[in-house]
């Protein structure tokens, strides 16, 4: 995904993966606890792709973490 906002989406993405790490779950885990596949979740992490709310909503329920926490970006 190359538009203006792929710098925000790859933030996301890679605040997925650090609390995806944390709890030691494979992408095939956290997508399986979403309903998604794990090729998209792939695609969320790396910022292949944009991802809806809801999904964003069930990733962060999935991993038992506030929503904002996804919003939380690092400088």
């Amino acid at each position: 995904m190359k538009n203006e906002n792929f710098d925000t989406w790859l933030s996301i993405g890679l605040n997925i993966l650090h609390y995806r790490k944390e709890q030691a779950l494979t992408q095939e885990q956290l997508a399986e606890k979403c309903g998604i596949s794990r090729t998209y979740m792939q695609k969320i992490e790396t910022a292949a792709c944009s991802c809806t709310l809801d999904t964003l909503i069930d990733i962060s329920r999935a991993l038992g973490i506030p929503l904002k926490k996804l919003f939380e970006f690092r400088d």
